[in-house]
């Protein structure tokens, strides 16, 4: 009797489980397609958007058996005007979901349309929905089954009221017409023209002789540069495909690496001279890190052939290079928070950092969307906190839902929503990273922007309730529990602020910062520096929260709960230094809100080891210029100039953020740190900037500019290529502003005069990179996915015409519909063509750029 209840058993389970996989099978016949309508409508800087479902499924879909969820760069969701069969909820952060309203059907073999409305133009495929799932309901409610969407598409934005974000968008549209103009501007050099390394030494001065570079040089080195000689011995070989010897001391003739007393335009640290001529090569370095950006100058100094086509030997020209950065502080951010990075790709990226004198990694592996590394004694930081996935619990649930796409199951295949790097790997990164002279600067961003760190403290908490053990579960929790505060952050979380009338918050935060700071001192190393984030903290936190107010009613002196952040930055100071660290921190840790809520220098921190790190130049133009001038050392990290993940023009199809306007290399290149005024002249719509009345730098405060920062926020950024595609060649201009001295334009009041300055500096630097600098990217550590720009094309009277962006890029094309290749036909002059035509501009390791297509129609 009771094998037969277990055989029956049996069988009920594996007729509910293909029972389940049958009504999977068959929801994965449901096709979804999303259109952007127009951004041009009845609500200022408002979208209409679409999305069409046709049920190819033997499901019928009813008004309480289904909902479809999905990530969409977050924005407001508007009330339709007229009745819609199904509505659009956002729910937290970017993460929405479609339900379906009373009466809806929608039989096998039906379709149904559903239009929605929002703020906030949409312009670029990076937006639209994504990472799209059905979840199904039983009669009762509960969730009987989650699908993903396996038929879906979105429609190309092929009209102008879909590629500008309102009638107040100023931007002219990027066709091939508009690209062909702006490149009129340019033109090509030779070779003898280009700048021969990037970024530009102070002093270069070129001889007539060669040195034949091979094997037969030995490699000396002096006391303490053994892991300098070593890598430039790898370097070489994987060059010439031969062993360069290594061997301390000096003894003839060879490639020697010394340290001495070098000083170049008044800079004694990370400053090097680097000489080539018939006895050798001779690198000296004011210390250890001069000598290795010396090595790095040299292998800049190899022909663009020799990376092409490794030989056993090359041919250098005798020079001498005198060379030390502008900057002390030259760092690029990576957000692996919002989409994982493998460690593989971030020691490839500190690779190339160290080819372009970078300094400092801002390595931001904790955000609302995922916390990244393994902290011991708090295992839920990376079960709960690293990894990305459904819940039926909506923003309740102790785990992290489902964002930029990551679908609803954690780890799945392609996707980057889930990951951590374990303790080893992340004292990996650190040694690789000192192996090449970059300092690593780890971040825990609080108060906001801590909703992976609060869900993990939860998860935590209640684990150590069910086992009963409350003083515990209480020690590392973040939040108040009463707190009925309403709010939205700029990513639009509702729940993403810590409690900063809890002492476990600082508990938790010192727990964090001692942990890392064993990490370093495995690697060898030691942790002097932190970035506390410190940024966009939502009006409206702590407003109804009791622990809160119990705290304003202890300290009346804090007045209002906008002035709580400052209180928070003073209260972790003080715990931080004692741990004698340098805390780094966004612009926010600096200021103060007045009444009105304007934000003002903090004169508070001012002299208290407190670096912030200034991105906004659009919205609050001058803040840099007042906080340099009230005292603070600041890291100047323009949006409007070195933020990678804004794209690079508003071309649908082109990637990334558009909210600071866009972004190219130019940008990157052109900045002048004591004076911004002199580089920015338009908001993110294209209109006018008015710098009228506002606060420069004075002279004095230039010494508090301690360097530059590029920054890689991953919204839209999945997985290595991307990640590449969207910094190459943007690094190589952001390099130069930080390291090469002064340019001439910087200085030159007249506006007319300082432009035709800019233009002439950035033919030599667009050429430089046409034809030295990205044909290198494609060789070096297996070559990097960087992006070349489309040839800018136009067709008059049947002759086309086209250039490139950078001169010294090739152009080929077809006229049979097929793409073009390296072997297609050249462009070298105007010619007669009839029908359509595609484009593509090739560099000379044989990488393409995208299809530019024209058809007799000026695009």
């Amino acid at each position: 009797m009771r094998n037969f209840f277990c055989f029956t058993a049996i069988l009920a389970v594996l007729f509910l489980l293909n029972s389940c996989k049958s009504s999977e099978n068959e929801a994965r016949e449901i096709a979804v397609t999303w259109e952007l309508v127009s951004n041009f409508t009845e609500v200022e800087h408002g979208f209409e958007a679409r999305f069409n479902l046709v049920n190819n499924s033997d499901l019928a879909l009813d008004e309480k058996n289904w909902a479809l969820f999905f990530n969409m760069s977050p924005r407001p969701i508007l009330a339709n005007k007229t009745p819609q069969p199904a509505t659009v909820q956002h729910i937290n952060g970017d993460w929405y979901k479609m339900m379906p309203n009373a009466g809806f059907s929608l039989a096998p073999g039906q379709s149904a349309e559903i239009r929605y409305l929002g703020t906030e133009g949409v312009i670029k495929l990076t937006d639209a929905p994504m990472g799209l799932y059905f979840v199904f309901y039983d009669k009762d409610g509960k969730e009987e089954n989650v699908v993903e969407v396996a038929n879906y598409r979105v429609l190309p934005f092929a009209k102008k009221e879909q590629q500008l974000r309102g009638k107040d968008d100023q931007m002219p549209l990027h066709t091939a017409a508009k690209r062909y103009q702006d490149n009129l501007a340019l033109s090509l050099v030779g070779a003898n023209q280009l700048q021969k390394i990037v970024p530009s030494p102070v002093k270069m001065t070129t001889g007539t002789g060669t040195l034949t570079l091979d094997s037969k040089l030995p490699i000396y080195y002096g006391a303490g540069l053994e892991n300098e000689a070593r890598f430039l011995s790898k370097k070489l070989k994987d060059l010439t495909g031969t062993e360069f010897p290594v061997q301390s001391g000096t003894a003839g003739k060879g490639i020697v690496l010394t340290t001495g007393a070098v000083s170049v335009n008044g800079v004694s640290k990370e400053a090097y001279k680097l000489g080539i001529d018939a006895n050798g090569v001779a690198i000296t370095g004011s210390d250890a890190a001069g000598v290795f950006y010396g090595v790095q100058s040299l292998l800049a100094l190899m022909p663009t052939e020799a990376y092409l086509k490794p030989t056993a030997s090359v041919a250098l020209g005798f020079v001498q290079v005198e060379d030390a950065p502008r900057f002390p502080f030259r760092s690029m951010h990576l957000d692996v928070s919002r989409n994982f990075q493998t460690k593989e790709t971030v020691l490839r990226w500190l690779d190339l950092l160290a080819v372009y004198k970078i300094n400092h990694f801002l390595f931001y592996t904790t955000e609302d969307e995922g916390w990244r590394i393994e902290i011991d004694g708090l295992p839920e930081l990376t079960k709960v906190g690293a990894q990305r996935e459904h819940t039926a619990g909506g923003m309740a649930a102790p785990v992290l839902h489902p964002s930029y796409g990551s679908g609803p199951k954690a780890y799945d295949e392609g996707k980057h929503g889930s990951g951590f790097y374990t303790k080893a790997d992340f004292i990996e990164i650190l040694k690789y990273a000192n192996e090449r002279h970059i300092k690593v600067i780890p971040e825990l961003n609080f108060p906001g922007h801590a909703r992976a760190a609060i869900k993990s403290m939860e998860a935590r908490y209640e684990r150590l309730m069910k086992e009963g053990k409350e003083k515990e579960a209480n020690e590392y929790r973040l939040i108040d529990p009463d707190d009925k505060s309403v709010y939205l952050s700029a990513q639009a979380y509702k729940d993403n602020v810590v409690s900063v009338a809890r002492e476990s918050t600082y508990h938790f935060y010192e727990k964090v910062v001692d942990e890392i700071a064993k990490m370093y001192a495995e690697a060898g190393l030691k942790l002097d520096t932190f970035h506390a984030g410190g940024d966009e903290v939502p009006e409206g936190v702590w407003t109804q929260s009791p622990m809160a107010a119990q705290l304003l009613k202890e300290n009346p002196a804090i007045k209002d709960p906008k002035n709580l952040q400052s209180y928070f930055v003073g209260k972790l100071l003080k715990r931080l230094e004692k741990r004698n660290l340098t805390i780094h921190g966004w612009e926010e840790v600096a200021l103060t809100k007045s009444p009105e809520g304007k934000y003002l220098p903090n004169p508070e921190f001012v002299g208290k080891k407190l670096v912030p790190y200034v991105w906004n130049n659009i919205y609050d133009l001058d803040l840099g210029n007042r906080l340099a001038n009230a005292g603070y050392p600041v890291v100047l990290c323009n949006v409007t100039n070195f933020y990678f993940d804004l794209a690079y023009n508003n071309d649908p199809q082109e990637p990334g953020l558009y909210w600071g306007g866009f972004v190219d290399v130019r940008a990157n290149w052109t900045f002048a740190p004591f004076d911004m005024f002199k580089t920015t002249y338009r908001t993110s719509m294209g209109q006018p900037l008015n710098f009228a009345g506002l606060e420069k730098m004075k002279p004095e405060a230039r010494k508090n500019v301690i360097g530059l920062e590029s920054q890689l926020w991953c919204e839209t950024v999945k997985g290595r290529d991307m990640m590449e595609y969207y910094s190459l060649p943007k690094l190589l201009g952001f390099a130069e502003s930080a390291w090469a001295a002064e340019r001439p334009w910087e200085t030159i009041e007249n506006r007319d005069a300082r432009e035709k300055a800019i233009q002439a500096g950035w033919n030599i630097f667009a050429n430089t990179l046409a034809q030295r600098e990205l044909p290198r990217l494609a060789t070096i550590n297996g070559g990097y996915n960087y992006r070349l720009p489309m040839p800018g094309v136009v067709l008059e009277n049947g002759t086309l015409k086209a250039n490139v962006e950078y001169p010294g890029l090739s152009i080929r094309y077809t006229t049979d519909g097929s793409e073009p290749t390296a072997q297609s036909a050249l462009y070298t002059a105007p010619v007669k063509v009839s029908g359509s035509v595609k484009l593509k501009s090739f560099d000379a390791s044989g990488r393409s750029s995208r299809t530019a297509v024209v058809d007799g129609t000026q695009l």
